[in-house]
């Protein structure tokens, strides 16, 4: 779908008014001929208070909307009183991206003759178009103040529009049921469903936060990669990204990412200790990469000189001496430093030639390790006040405990202590946190130090498939999931065939024949996702239990609406073939009705067919990735109605998926 996400607000006279000199000037046609072709090209939506007026409610919605679009544009042609009122409105809420324009002849209003303006043509709006496009493409690309307000008043801060959108309850009902049930496709289909309507910013919000609980992260940086392009230092966009972007593999946008939210200047203590925490595990991350590739008799030498080491231990004490009571920043800047000083003691050659003047490095070593007692007595205090807090609340946080053994593993001198703190710690911890726990330990056991704690640590857990010093292997590639569309059974009497009823066999071969060709390629086929229409899709279905392929069946309605619109027509031997499906096969079904939800009935030109193809698709890509596969049993041309064959291939095309298009027209000779 390819929905504007930007949304301007127009501020401008109506109808024929004269300016101060009596010329006429034609405002709907300005309207029309240059404002809104300016917009389409850059990508914006926009609306003005006329839009407004015929809903009824022109005040609230006008407030609204000057404060929450992302682009308003204001024709300052003449004395127009609702005009200036509006853009002082703008002015006073939002700091940037307000676009003055006006036509040639008139003067300036004395308050704005200091700010600049864009001149069209009063008689011959429509030639000024070229150069609107590339001046409003600047507008939309700059963080430039244009407020005359915010300028003259540098402390003033821009009102959080995110407070005046309110997202509809029954899409926040959607995303909760998908994130409940795990499907990460269906979150992925309502954070692209959301575009393009008023509160698309905190819908898509919404969206985003149940896919990064859900750890769907290619999902979520689509989705939170859209919040950013409202507010490029967008805080909680950036923060997340921040992980997202980890997670994916790209450390270098995950740090641009951080990095941003450190620009701003309203971002609390605590939250900024959490960014700059981020930033060491980035450096962490690219300094355990530093060494681990080498051979083990060459790693401890490698990780000692790597740089990445001293950028993770800056970030990590960074991190805690923002808010002393984020204890985990602080632990993690005590553990590479007692990393550092262990191995420099272990390696003094190596450790002398990090250092500027080797006669310094005792001096140097002895400072670092005063350094970590210190930062050991600050964490421990920062823990001990979080778990005497959790005490006093009668709650419990298994992190907080396992740190408290991590401090233990670094500070003290009995392996039995350390010992017994762990076992402590993991009473009841799930195997996620067991597991990260461990993997700490076995970082210290890889560079050989603190080898008696180590021992006495990893005895508490139970055996691992993962070796120490083993190395890790890349991201797995997702398996081949098929997603099917194809043209239903003709009905009785059609003028132009596309599936004749005799071709069935015709069908069946070419189907099977596709599907043998993706599992020799693939080697491995996930599963299937196709629906349950008389014709290509059930044989589909047939076809991949005949080659021991698992199918999941999308419904877009009730099995009985169902059968009613998408297979009643072909006959009763279809009817009993869905029937027989549905005992195999457990279906998902989309919507109750064909009436969409209240919330996505003000999308234009959208039906539930086409929901229901972005509903599969979606849920395709999801569990495939850029691995999946769309086989299409098609005639090449547009569908009798929206949400056809032909919409689902352009959509699956716009994802990258690889597609098949079995041509029916050759096939069956129609």
């Amino acid at each position: 779908m390819s929905e504007k996400s930007l949304r301007a607000f127009v501020v401008r006279p109506f109808g024929t008014k004269k300016d101060r000199n009596q010329n006429e000037v034609n405002f709907d046609a300005v309207q029309e001929q240059l404002i809104v072709p300016a917009l389409e090209c850059v990508g914006v939506d926009g609306r003005t208070t006329l839009d407004i007026l015929r809903a009824g409610n022109i005040r609230v919605d006008m407030f609204q909307r000057l404060l929450t679009a992302d682009l308003v544009v204001a024709d300052l042609s003449i004395d127009n009183a609702n005009v200036f009122y509006e853009l002082g409105i703008r002015h006073a809420l939002r700091e940037k991206r307000t676009f003055m324009l006006r036509c040639e002849g008139d003067k300036y209003p004395f308050d704005l003759q200091t700010d600049r303006y864009f001149i069209y043509q009063r008689e011959n709006p429509a030639a000024s178009l070229e150069q609107l496009v590339a001046a409003l493409r600047q507008t939309l690309n700059s963080e430039e103040q244009d407020s005359p307000v915010f300028k003259l008043l540098p402390n003033l801060q821009a009102q959080d529009r995110s407070r005046f959108l309110a997202v509809p309850m029954d899409f926040r009902e959607e995303v909760e049921q998908a994130s409940a049930s795990r499907q990460a496709g269906d979150l992925e289909l309502l954070g692209v469903e959301a575009r393009g309507l008023e509160w698309v910013s905190e819908g898509l919000r919404v969206v985003g936060r149940a896919q990064f609980r859900l750890k769907a992260f290619k999902g979520a940086r689509a989705t939170w990669d859209a919040v950013r392009n409202f507010d490029p230092k967008d805080r909680e966009a950036n923060t997340l990204l921040g992980t997202i972007y980890q997670r994916l593999g790209d450390l270098t946008r995950s740090d641009q990412a951080l990095r941003r939210v450190l620009e701003r200047k309203d971002v609390a203590s605590y939250d900024r200790a959490e960014v700059h925490s981020l930033l060491g595990r980035n450096a962490k991350t690219q300094w355990k990469a530093d060494w681990e590739r080498l051979p083990a008799e060459q790693q401890r030498q490698r990780a000692l000189r790597s740089g990445f080491l001293e950028d993770s231990f800056k970030a990590y004490a960074g991190a805690f001496n923002e808010d002393l009571n984020h204890y985990y920043p602080g632990l993690n800047a005590l553990g590479l430093l007692t990393i550092e000083t262990e191995l420099a003691a272990a390696l003094p050659e190596v450790w002398e030639e990090c250092i500027d003047e080797p006669a310094d490095a005792p001096r140097q070593l002895d400072a670092l390790r005063k350094q970590a007692e210190k930062l050991s007595a600050a964490v421990g205090l920062s823990l001990q006040a979080t778990l005497d807090r959790l005490e006093r609340e009668g709650k419990s946080d298994v992190w907080a405990e396992i740190s408290e053994a991590d401090l233990c593993f670094l500070t003290a001198k009995r392996p039995g202590r350390v010992k017994s703190a762990y076992q402590k710690a993991l009473d009841g911890a799930d195997d996620f946190a067991v597991e990260a726990a461990r993997s700490q330990i076995v970082l210290y056991q890889q560079l050989g130090i603190l080898g008696d704690n180590v021992e006495a640590a990893l005895s508490v857990f139970a055996p691992s498939t993962a070796e120490a010093g083993a190395p890790q292997g890349g991201e797995k590639k997702n398996p081949r999931v098929l997603l099917f569309t194809g043209h239903r059974v003709d009905d009785p009497g059609r003028k132009t065939p596309r599936f004749p009823a005799d071709k069935e066999s015709v069908a069946r071969q070419a189907i099977k024949d596709a599907v043998e060709k993706e599992i020799a390629e693939a080697g491995e086929i996930a599963f299937g996702i196709a629906g349950g229409a008389s014709g290509g899709d059930i044989l589909f279905h047939e076809v991949c239990a005949e080659l021991g392929i698992p199918t999941k069946l999308y419904l877009a309605l009730p099995p009985d609406q169902f059968v009613k619109a998408s297979v009643q027509s072909a006959g009763p031997q279809w009817i009993e073939r869905f029937r027989r499906l549905r005992e195999r096969l457990p279906e998902r079904v989309l919507a109750e009705s064909e009436e969409l939800p209240r919330w996505l009935q003000e999308k234009p030109n959208y039906s539930i067919w086409q929901r229901d193809n972005l509903w599969m698709l979606y849920n395709a890509l999801a569990a495939g990735g850029d691995n999946v596969t769309l086989i299409a049993l098609w005639n090449g041309e547009a569908g009798d109605g929206p949400g056809g064959t032909a919409d689902l291939v352009e959509k699956a095309g716009e994802r990258g998926a690889k597609t098949i298009i079995l041509k029916t027209k050759d096939l069956f000779g129609v």
